[in-house]
């Protein structure tokens, strides 16, 4: 199985390869980032132009999460769309696509820095969510109590010459990487994180192969 095992507040938790996190107890899947409407936005903006395939791209691998697991709650970590403009743009192939998911399950939105406010999609929006010991949030909090689980960073880190996305965990708190396709990457030694977690924190890289890194080994 392609995934790594985590404790977290006494939660048993699946890192997973694909960036996903699996909460087998509580039927609980959490992505983070998806950035969905990326290339739209950035042409929209006078950007860079991206190949319009970012969104099937994030969405084929979502759905075969879905697929394999069988979720009962999904739990989208913030930032889903690239900004409200790009959400009410989407393809509505992609909005049926997106329904179909949502089916029979309990689908949070969790409000991001891009997308800080309710989008006409089903489901519901939330800033912060907490079930259990364990509390959702988009952006980490640093007094934070154990159990958070957060996204926004979009960590990466080197292993093998290549910069990979991956999980950042500790004793206290989860970072996820991004889902989405077209996305960066904050290097998982930046400033920014290290003043989140405990030195002893593990950076759990996302792929095919399971890769288990001491942060400060990155």
């Amino acid at each position: 199985m392609n995934s790594v095992s985590h404790i977290l507040a006494g939660a048993s938790l699946e890192l997973r390869g694909s960036g996903a996190l699996w909460w087998p107890e509580a039927r609980l899947l959490c992505v983070s980032d998806l950035h969905l409407g990326k290339a739209e936005r950035m042409a929209r903006r006078g950007g860079g132009l991206l190949p319009p395939y970012e969104c099937a791209e994030t969405l084929e691998r979502l759905d075969s999460e879905i697929t394999a697991l069988s979720p009962e709650i999904l739990v989208c970590l913030g930032d889903s769309f690239d900004d409200l403009a790009a959400a009410g743009s989407l393809d509505p192939a992609h909005v049926q696509w997106l329904a179909r998911m949502m089916a029979g399950r309990r689908w949070i939105w969790i409000t991001g820095n891009h997308d800080p406010g309710p989008i006409s999609m089903g489901g519901e929006f939330l800033g912060t969510y907490r079930t259990g010991p364990l509390t959702f949030r988009h952006i980490a909090e640093a007094d934070a109590s154990p159990g958070e689980v957060s996204g926004h960073y979009h960590p990466k880190a080197r292993l093998g010459g290549l910069r990979r996305p991956c999980f950042l965990a500790d004793s206290r708190r989860l970072i996820l990487p991004a889902f989405g396709t077209y996305t960066g990457g904050l290097d998982a030694t930046a400033a920014a994180l290290a003043a989140l977690l405990e030195p002893t924190a593990l950076a759990v890289m996302t792929g095919p192969t399971r890769a288990v890194l001491p942060l400060a080994a990155c």
